[in-house]
């Protein structure tokens, strides 16, 4: 890496996504490290766990980097509101002489990522998922993203686990599918009373895992794949329907709001990204629509740059 400009601020910005967390530092428009690591987020992998990812992440970057003096931070993470959070990974932060820092939710950082502190939708569909809007005059309105148990519709957790709920119903009713063949293989459950047991424990196993494989059975014509990928891009385009809504009718936005989309389940998942794609469109012709996913680690630079001006 490139040794940064004179009079240039270092600055840090870290994606922590519910798989996997991304970090990098700048200065100006040179990048003079990245790094990926584990979750930070303690919920899916616990506080040990999670504090450790982190010291292990920012512990590369700054061997990346080299001698810098990092001026300001911005770190996006799932479940930041939850008691605790912020202050923990301040703490870490402090101990990397990091001088000034925030924590923010991950849906924010991919917010700013798409429009830059302006107004616009965002839909999120990863590991979990989440629909955040914003109007001109900076307020928020939301729709999901109530947790894996609760909510998440369109998620990767929600498609493995409704993929197998639904391959149980088939199964009921002597319906093909092949979707309980191909989970007990990865699980390893011999029998269905060992996968139903395994499914049914807690903790609960990792169905956000399944769904790159219910995608594979959905491409091959999968009867029960096929309807749960296509509910899930219905879930999703719901959900970015009520936030628009939601936008005009209580922030006064006369014209479309412009959306952009980040996660795996419409980027990797062909079937539910075109679904996805038209249904908005057949509900508001005239939306903007981005065809690429946003990176939210730009929305975490872009925020610890302003907080170091």
């Amino acid at each position: 890496m490139k040794e940064p400009e004179k009079n240039v601020d270092t600055v840090l910005g870290i994606d922590g996504g519910g798989t996997r967390t991304r970090g990098s530092l700048v200065a100006g428009d040179e990048v003079l490290a990245y790094a990926e690591n584990g979750s930070i987020k303690r919920l899916r992998v616990g506080a040990a766990a999670a504090e450790e990812n982190l010291r292990t992440l920012l512990r590369e970057l700054l061997a990346q980097a080299g001698k810098v003096r990092v001026r300001a931070a911005s770190c996006g993470v799932a479940s930041a509101s939850m008691p605790g959070i912020t202050e923990w990974v301040t703490a870490v932060f402090n101990d990397f002489g990091i001088e000034r820092s925030e924590v923010v939710g991950d849906e924010v950082i991919a917010l700013d990522a798409a429009f830059r502190g302006g107004p616009g939708i965002l839909q999120i569909a990863g590991t979990g998922s989440n629909t955040i809007g914003r109007a001109p005059n900076g307020c928020r309105e939301s729709a999901g993203g109530w947790s894996s148990r609760l909510g998440d519709e369109g998620s990767g957790y929600w498609i493995g686990l409704n993929s197998l709920r639904r391959a149980l119903i088939a199964y009921d009713r002597e319906q093909p599918t092949q979707v309980l063949k191909r989970v007990a293989e990865i699980w390893g459950t011999p029998t269905l009373d060992d996968l139903v047991n395994l499914g049914d424990g807690t903790p609960a196993p990792d169905f956000a895992a399944l769904a790159p494989v219910i995608n594979d059975l959905a491409e091959a014509g999968d009867r029960v794949a096929v309807e749960v990928l296509r509910q899930a891009a219905a879930d999703l385009v719901e959900s970015v329907l009520l936030v628009r809504d939601k936008l005009r009718r209580k922030h006064g936005i006369a014209g479309e709001v412009p959306v952009a989309w980040t996660g795996s389940v419409i980027e990797k998942m062909a079937q539910v990204r075109e679904a996805f794609f038209a249904g908005l469109q057949a509900a508001a012709p005239g939306m903007p629509i981005g065809k690429a996913p946003v990176v939210s680690l730009d929305g975490a630079l872009w925020r610890a740059r302003r907080l170091a001006a």
